[in-house]
């Protein structure tokens, strides 16, 4: 870290400038990560949302279409890359200058939903989710006529609010799809229309897991997509050791033990996105029983593994060392050293 990095943070921050602290703090963070640092560089990036506080707007409105998103301050752990993008989205925010609709596209479990209110968060907004249930009607030309009402609201909202269209393909079929009804391709192309007259002080994000099925009318409609399928291998061990630290303090009985729980990650041919990552990892500290301080590493262990194996051969085959076979298995580690050759305590 440079002194010219810290002398700017605290300029920054007596001065309130809250664009140019979170700019420099994410270029600080990118230091650390390039250096190696990655957990320190997450650990970063998480409060520089955690410390801001959100205060809800009060429009004094009552809302058709737009309903409020509760949001909390739990951290977001995502790859470097994908970080710096919604930098970007933050600064653009803040400098109003039109740069205010972004596409996040990935599949599903990817962090899309849960970095909208990162966003809002950070930005001091209030997040608006859009009622999908409220605008689709089944009645000839009612959808139409209900998303131009919706775009009334959301530019009512002003500079002062997030509006999300989570998972946008609800509304946005492909016209010329052959599958596509009629209705909705109308309704498409209403969506497109008011798209093009979005007040330049909202902010729109919309999310979708079905990219390539997109209306490519509406994808030119956005500023910037980003992808949120960036994740490396070692992306994900973070994100699980991330997840592993905040939920295994919640239950008295679990035992830590990083350095075997970021092996069976290590090891597992693929792991699964981050939503259903955390969903195994909680399930396994959930399950795994109370006079085993360390049967939720074994359970990770059977749910991680396609073809999971306990023996202790195939676990010596992987690395693991005498130590963590005997902590997996419960094989005692001088029977263990019996049964294998080389294997390291």
């Amino acid at each position: 870290m440079k002194r010219a990095d810290i002398v700017r943070l605290i300029r920054a921050h007596c001065d309130q400038d809250n664009v140019e602290f979170n700019s420099i703090a994410h270029t600080i963070a990118q230091e650390f990560d390039a250096a190696g640092a990655h957990e320190l560089a997450s650990y970063i990036m998480s409060l520089i949302a955690q410390t801001r506080t959100f205060v809800p707007q009060d429009f004094g409105e009552t809302h058709t279409y737009l309903q409020p998103v509760d949001i909390d301050g739990g951290p977001l752990p995502i790859p470097a890359c994908i970080a710096d993008d919604l930098m970007g989205i933050i600064n653009a925010a803040s400098r109003n200058i039109g740069v205010n609709t972004f596409l996040f596209q990935g599949p599903p479990g990817t962090g899309k939903t849960e970095s909208a209110k990162h966003l809002a968060r950070i930005l001091r907004r209030t997040l608006y989710m859009v009622d999908f249930n409220a605008v689709i009607d089944s009645r000839l030309g009612e959808t139409s006529k209900n998303i131009s009402a919706l775009f009334e609201e959301v530019n009512q909202t002003g500079g002062s609010a997030i509006v999300l269209f989570d998972e946008i393909d609800a509304l946005a079929l492909d016209r010329i799809n052959q599958h596509d009804v009629r209705e909705m391709g109308r309704a498409t192309s209403t969506l497109l229309r008011e798209l093009d007259r979005l007040s330049e002080n909202v902010v729109l994000i919309a999310t979708t897991n079905l990219y390539e099925s997109l209306d490519r009318a509406l994808v030119r409609r956005f500023d910037t997509s980003v992808d949120f399928s960036r994740y490396t291998h070692e992306d994900l061990e973070e994100v699980g050791s991330s997840v592993m630290v905040q939920y295994a303090s919640k239950v008295p009985f679990v035992r830590s033990d990083q350095r075997l729980f970021k092996k069976i990650l290590h090891c597992a041919p693929k792991l699964p996105y981050p939503g259903e990552l955390s969903n195994i990892i909680k399930s396994c500290i959930a399950f795994s029983a109370p006079d085993n301080p360390y049967d939720y590493l074994k359970r990770l262990y059977m749910a991680l593994m396609p073809n999971p194996d306990l023996s202790v051969e195939n676990l010596s085959a992987l690395g693991f060392t005498l130590r963590e076979i005997e902590t997996l298995t419960g094989i005692p580690r001088s029977t263990v050293a019996r049964m294998t050759t080389g294997g390291k305590a």
